[in-house]
């Protein structure tokens, strides 16, 4: 168990250079932008050719694969990109792989039992599930190699196969079937598969690590696990946070209800690139930082900036017409619209959380991160259970609203206890935004 953190003594102020960090951010919130408006075409083409019950049988599909793929995560993930430099790439495949395939196939079955969607979903969940934690395996080994470009080329064109195939088969040949969303998944992923385990094939791998005998095998399986437990404890919490409303509202309302809901969601949700694109920088810089209290001022002038910017981008959704929603969706979706207006608030809350929980995983101090999740699903759980009944997808969304607020409250409240930070730190500083508008402006940092 890691030490409490100390008290944060109270930082002089100093000038520095604002543009080289935000122009970091920027270049980060590029690449994710790119990923994220081909991901949105996968939601309009599904949306538009399979109708709304159409895409909720996709969005429960993918978040029934999304939850089967979280607790692969506690053998993989962060650890092979953690430990990829310092171990044999086959002594991590080969644990990793059979893992995944034990995680899909157990998960597969648990779903068929639990929602009662019958063999042939669980074979799909099974199948698209473990072709998409095997693509996660190989990018992750050479992502922890240090092939930056090589892995967000992957995830760009494993984007771009989904987008072009349905755009092909839905829209092209006219084969409107939920089926060929499948077929897509297996189309994409197995080609980027195929492709990574190439790209892996041409890194060194050191003649000492080539022998895999069961003590090596046993002694590697047991690194991978301890790398993984904490830092991913708190994916498996946040996606329960994200993803609840979901089956509370297959349960009641059906997928159609869920197709609606998703759209909402998606829209909101390509918000969080902001903060996820600010946070990065900050993480890098936090666990490289010899002194991890004078990265504060930064991480707090970034939720900051993340908040103005996602204020805005709230704003400018929620002007959007419900006619202009059902033109570009189906006529289904105009109600996406309310939707979005329920879970505003909840998705700048995240927008915040996002930046600020950096803080906590730069230190290494994972608890707090995931008692804040767990506060957030405190809310959660009985919130849908209350309002889901009566208000379907409004329902849904107000319930996550309520659970993204609790979560970021619990953050702030553990912030301003640890580091003396106020919430107020939160409010928006002219000095900040004269900065944006002239790059080369030197600013203060303090609180």
């Amino acid at each position: 168990m890691p030490p409490p953190p100390p008290h944060y003594p109270h930082h002089p102020h100093h000038p520095t250079t604002f543009f080289p960090l935000f122009r970091r951010t920027l270049l980060t919130f590029a690449t994710r932008l790119l990923l994220a408006l081909l991901n949105f075409g996968t939601v309009v083409l599904t949306a538009r050719y399979l109708g709304a019950a159409g895409r909720g049988h996709v969005s429960l599909l993918l978040t029934d694969v999304a939850l089967v793929l979280l607790f692969i995560g506690l053998l993989g993930g962060s650890s092979l990109i953690y430990l990829a430099p310092r171990r044999g790439l086959l002594r991590l495949l080969v644990p990793a792989t059979a893992w995944a395939v034990l995680v899909c196939a157990t998960g597969a079955g648990v779903v068929g039992v639990v929602r009662g969607t019958g063999a042939a979903y669980a074979g799909q969940v099974f199948g698209i599930g473990l072709v998409q934690a095997l693509v996660s395996i190989t990018s992750s080994l050479l992502l922890g190699r240090r092939r930056e470009g090589w892995f967000n080329g992957l995830n760009l064109l494993q984007a771009a196969l989904v987008v072009a195939a349905l755009a092909l088969l839905l829209g092209g040949l006219g084969l409107r079937r939920l089926e060929v969303f499948y077929w897509t998944q297996y189309i994409a992923y197995g080609i980027t598969l195929a492709i990574s385990v190439l790209l892996l094939m041409r890194l060194p791998e050191a003649p000492a690590h080539r022998a895999l005998t069961r003590r090596a095998l046993r002694r590697i399986t047991r690194e991978l696990a301890r790398h993984s437990r904490s830092a991913h404890l708190s994916n498996i919490l946040v996606f329960f946070n994200y993803r609840l409303g979901y089956y509370a509202l297959a349960y009641v309302s059906g997928p159609a209800a869920v197709g609606v809901l998703s759209v909402g969601v998606a829209l909101v949700e390509a918000l969080w690139l902001i903060g996820r694109a600010a946070a990065q920088p900050q993480y890098v810089d936090l666990i490289h930082a010899p002194d991890k209290t004078a990265r504060l001022p930064a991480l707090w002038r970034a939720a900051r900036l993340t908040g103005l910017a996602t204020t805005a981008g709230l704003a400018g959704l929620l002007l959007v017409p419900a006619p202009w929603l059902a033109a570009l969706f189906g006529p289904a979706f105009g109600a996406a619209r309310p939707v979005m207006a329920v879970l505003a608030p909840g998705a700048l809350a995240v927008g915040l959380q996002i930046v600020l929980s950096a803080w906590y995983s730069g230190i290494g101090h994972y608890r707090t991160n995931n008692g804040a999740a767990l506060a957030g699903l405190a809310v959660n759980v009985p919130a849908c259970a209350l309002l889901v009944p009566h208000f379907g997808a409004l329902g849904a969304a107000g319930a996550s609203a309520l659970a993204y607020v609790t979560s970021l409250s619990y953050l702030l409240w553990h912030l301003w206890r640890d580091t003396g930070y106020a919430p107020t730190a939160l409010l928006p500083r002219w000095a900040e935004l004269r900065a944006l508008l002239r790059p080369g402006t030197a600013i203060t940092e303090g609180r």
